[in-house]
């Protein structure tokens, strides 16, 4: 579908690098409560250069090198395996090229979701991974599993939801090598988060968000892709797919969960399931882009909705919802060139020439 009468602004995509550029400098005060989770918000700005194609073009080779190192100085090693932490602030040790991982106590372990994001980050930045434990990584996966088929945010923790069941499949789909995770396990405990709506909810009993939903989808479609088991009938996806299009407001932004305000993110959440899911036909993307150009700020940066704060998080999501759902040339006429990215893989979450280079330098059969 197309609103024919839309008509858009030019998109700041100088103005979007410019704020992920300053983030990854040094966070501005309205961000500083992720500083703990500072990996995180690294791929968020890096992803969000890579994404917008100015990721060499505007960054010295010498300061990708540099974030390479800052990556790697994440990983950690231990009783529970291989990973990667949130922040430097979890240990005050320092590494070297020549000491390359450091042994964490049980106070300072790897975080499966953090994992994920270091994965891909290193991916945008081309490195030949070279120096991933992914033996300790596969420890890690069986590590943070729970007798459920739900996984942890790190070992040992109660704290889990369907995010980490995601990073776990991606991470295995990654590696190749689904032997560190239960799959039917898993795909037990993920059933039971489903609704009776179509969408998922993050934990059993939970009401159904579009995050939630997306995660559940991507990570069926991975287990499916290794398997060739299908988990979904015809009828549970057309039930999905009815409930993810009637999310889309009537600005063009998608909301979240059933009756809320239009956010950012949930353009890329709710719609990369409906790409998944072969439904994106489905989706206004005129109107789905003059919803996100209202968030823009006016000094750089994409927010959650119009008039609130730019963050990486909603500036990332916001252009990879744009790379899969490009507005019409009729609507962004004297714009358009602002308004086109390359092709994106939503079950990684990445553009597809950084999925190509995890697919061919994460696995272990391809060192």
């Amino acid at each position: 579908m197309s609103d024919q009468s839309t008509q858009l602004p030019r998109l700041a995509r100088a103005g979007h690098a410019s704020h992920c550029k300053r983030c990854l400098s040094g966070l501005p005060a309205s961000q500083t409560d992720v500083d703990a989770s500072r990996l995180a918000l690294a791929f968020y700005c890096i992803g969000s250069l890579d994404l917008l194609g100015v990721l060499e073009e505007q960054i010295p080779a010498q300061d990708r090198d540099l974030w390479k190192e800052w990556l790697w100085a994440q990983q950690a090693k231990g009783s529970f395996g291989s990973g990667f932490r949130p922040s430097p602030f979890m240990t005050a040790q320092y590494l070297s090229k020549e000491a390359p991982s450091i042994e964490y106590t049980a106070y300072d372990t790897p975080h499966i979701i953090m994992t994920y994001t270091a994965l891909l980050s290193l991916a945008i930045l081309r490195d030949d991974f070279s120096r991933l434990d992914r033996s300790g990584l596969l420890e890690f996966l069986r590590a943070c599993q729970r007798d459920d088929g739900s996984f942890s945010t790190v070992p040992g923790s109660n704290e889990s939801d369907l995010r980490t069941l995601y990073c776990a499949f991606a991470v295995s789909s990654m590696l190749d090598d689904w032997s560190g995770i239960d799959v039917s396990k898993a795909i037990a405990f993920l059933s039971t988060c489903r609704t009776y709506e179509g969408g998922y909810g993050q934990s059993p009993f939970c009401e159904a968000q579009g995050g939630t939903t997306y995660i559940a989808i991507a990570s069926l479609s991975l287990a499916s892709a290794s398997t060739g088991s299908e988990y979904l009938s015809a009828l549970e996806k057309q039930q999905t797919i009815r409930w993810l299009v009637c999310n889309q407001d009537k600005s063009g932004g998608f909301c979240g969960r059933t009756g809320k305000d239009a956010d950012a993110c949930y353009c890329f959440w709710c719609g990369a399931a409906l790409k998944i899911l072969g439904a994106d036909h489905l989706v206004n993307a005129d109107g789905l882009a003059l919803f996100l150009s209202s968030c823009q700020f006016k000094y750089g940066g994409i927010a959650k909705a119009p008039g609130e704060n730019p963050d990486p998080y909603h500036t990332y999501l916001s252009l990879a919802a744009l790379s899969m759902y490009q507005p019409s040339e009729q609507a962004a006429g004297a714009y358009t060139a602002t308004w086109k990215f390359q092709p994106l893989d939503p079950l990684l979450n990445a553009n597809e020439e950084t999925a190509a280079w995890v697919r061919n330098h994460i696995p272990a059969r391809n060192v």
